[in-house]
């Protein structure tokens, strides 16, 4: 048992260390990824949206009736 909280100990000390030499963004850095994360989301959800729409309306053609 005392293995595994030395280990512990030692671990967490490393992870201290190399936190320590990560360089974190800056709050406007921070702010524009989130922005463009959100439009490049907003983007893609309703590419696949439209898409879908389309796809569904062809596969209701050749069928002959409504998908949905």
């Amino acid at each position: 048992m005392a293995k595994y909280v030395e280990e512990t100990k030692r671990f967490l000390k490393e992870v201290r260390v190399e936190m320590s030499k990560v360089t974190w963004p800056t709050w406007l850095e921070l702010r524009g990824s989130t922005i463009l994360v959100i439009i490049v989301s907003i983007f893609f959800a309703a590419y696949i949206g439209i898409f879908d729409i389309i796809i569904t309306i062809i596969i209701g053609f050749f069928t002959g009736g409504k998908i949905r």
